[in-house]
């Protein structure tokens, strides 16, 4: 029968947490899982990939876990906020790191210094900014010291905070894998998050702990017998695949050998949606997009044609972006994704209630064939604006490249992207794909022209998607360098009212739209296959499953 779930923000899924913690003939309960790619890093710390995040959030434990849009107790049994909202106070529950070592208030402490600090160079140590805590943000770009730094131990258990301004989404954002605690002494056995991913050394605080890894293969995470809850964990041994190729683990998933797969073949999704009661589709608070490469030079400025090629003309960008048929692509993949006619997706309030996405528009984008008459005067425009005449400047595309990280749903969009273009400005551009570990450093070294984006928020504010965009931000991947759209955010994120924080957010969209230094696509949906095997397994609102309270019930 059809089973396709949709997400409502304010409820939790239907998916039952409760389940049975033992095989009935004691045999070991086992889980196959296929993470996807080959995760960059398993450390906390590090790590910015979704990937990565899942097999985190299931290996460590934050201050609070969220599972199905409920912040529930993690490390803290409890937690309480100053009547001014500038102090929040965590009392932590006794509990011990895998090597059976007691873990304290001084890990958090030492855990949050060290993912701030500039010499741990970590890629999300941008977020620090949004969580408002005293000092995190001069520490992390250098103008402070880790002594200034909000963050304190009273004593063993309490965990205090200072917040420099209010923050109500301060206590949910603590569920993001990026402020779980890691232990000292694995840390420094090996350096650059080396140790995450060495069974001899790793040391983790969660439902699982790593018992081997293999490259490129897979990894094994066996129950974690110290974890404070672990009489809820109803799995004994995780078996994780690598596989980033969606048909071989769509074939694995039919063949039994596999219990979860995170996608599959885009051809495959409309039967699945009418006839499988294993296929999920749940909405995402993310967008899928392209980058166009504007800063070529790498000077950190975005400059003229001389400097910085075809991308530093907005009628080009713009044009582009005219020139794709957004409605055609999401009924083509099928899969309830939403046409994107700016960066922040459905599902964020503002101050007065309202959806921000319906709130604030397009921008002049329609998200069908209906701006391809403006594409092509705009492409007409640029090329003159360029010093060239419109045949050179298809010719001078046609040497560019389209570049997306190796998947059949990833080439199926740059395909369609690719004759969209082809059939209203002229033009082909190259295809060209890079598996997931090479096409991350590609994409954050600029060594791209025009390359694929994805971006999930880790806290329910629109900032969480329009900050990657700024300046100073490692995740700024079109290398976009605009001083008014900075500093709107910035007075966003420091206003103490909530209607000034929501106008400034939404001036910065305009801003960003305006400009168009990507290619919004589609807001994301996540599709998953899960056996009906598995019972008891839940997801973070923003995407992360959750297989701490899940178990497997093997039909005969």
């Amino acid at each position: 029968m059809k089973k396709v779930l949709l997400l409502v923000l304010s409820l939790a899924l239907a998916l039952t947490l409760s389940a049975c913690k033992t095989d009935d003939d004691g045999e070991e309960v086992v889980f196959n899982w296929n993470i996807g790619a080959d995760p960059a890093t398993l450390d906390p710390g590090l790590n910015g990939a979704s990937d990565g995040g899942d097999v985190i959030n299931n290996t460590f434990e934050g201050l609070v876990r969220e599972i199905n849009g409920e912040v529930l107790p993690g490390i803290a049994e409890s937690w309480s906020t100053s009547s001014d909202g500038l102090t929040v106070t965590f009392n932590l529950r006794e509990s011990n790191w895998s090597d059976g070592t007691p873990l304290t208030a001084d890990d958090f402490v030492y855990s949050w210094l060290r993912a701030m600090d500039p010499t741990t160079a970590s890629e999300y140590s941008w977020i620090w900014h949004y969580t408002n805590v005293v000092g995190a943000e001069d520490f992390v770009n250098g103008d402070g010291t880790k002594e200034d730094v909000g963050i304190s131990a009273p004593d063993d258990y309490t965990f205090v905070v200072e917040l420099l301004n209010p923050t109500d989404y301060f206590v949910s954002l603590m569920a993001f894998y990026h402020f779980m605690p890691v232990n000292q002494d694995a840390v420094e056995a090996g350096p650059d998050g080396t140790w995450a991913k060495d069974p001899e050394i790793y040391v983790s605080n969660g439902a699982f702990k790593l018992d081997s890894y293999s490259i490129g293969d897979g990894l094994v995470l066996v129950k974690n017998e110290e974890y404070w809850n672990v009489e809820e964990v109803g799995i004994d041994r995780i078996d994780a695949k690598f596989i980033d190729d969606e048909s071989t683990a769509y074939t694995a998933f039919n063949a039994g050998d596999l219990d979860y797969i995170p996608s599959v073949p885009t051809a495959e999704v409309p039967i699945l949606i009418a006839e499988s009661d294993e296929f999920y589709v749940f909405p995402l608070l993310g967008t899928y997009y392209y980058s166009f490469n504007m800063d070529a030079d790498g000077d950190g400025v975005n400059e003229g044609f001389a400097e910085d090629g075809l991308w530093s003309n907005r009628k080009l960008r713009t044009a582009l972006n005219y020139a794709i048929d957004r409605d055609a692509i999401t009924e083509a993949l099928g899969a309830g994704q939403v046409s994107a006619g700016g960066f922040v997706p459905p599902g964020f309030m503002d101050h007065e209630g309202n959806d921000f996405f319906e709130t604030a528009g397009t921008y002049g984008l329609v998200t069908d064939d209906g701006n391809f008459d403006e594409a092509v005067s705009l492409f007409a425009d640029a090329a003159s604006e360029l010093g060239m005449s419109v045949s050179e400047l298809q010719t001078a595309l046609e040497s560019e490249e389209l570049l997306y990280n190796t998947s059949e749903g990833h080439q199926f969009v740059a395909q369609m992207v690719q004759e969209s273009w082809q059939q209203v400005l002229g033009f082909t551009m190259p295809l060209a794909n890079q598996d997931w570990a090479i096409f991350q450093d590609t994409r954050s070294q600029g060594d791209f022209s025009v390359a694929r984006g994805g971006w999930l928020t880790d806290f329910m504010d629109p900032s969480g998607l329009l900050g990657i965009f700024k300046s100073d931000n490692s995740y700024n991947d079109p290398n976009y360098y605009n001083s008014e759209f900075d500093t709107l955010l910035t007075e966003a994120s420091t206003t103490t009212d909530t209607a000034t924080h929501f106008e400034k957010l939404y001036e910065a969209q305009e801003v960003f739209m305006t400009d168009f230094p990507i290619i919004p696509v589609y807001h994301y949906t996540d599709t998953m296959l899960v056996s009906d095997d598995l019972v008891g397994w839940g997801r973070s609102v923003l995407g992360t499953v959750d297989f701490t309270r899940a178990t497997i019930n093997r039909s005969e």
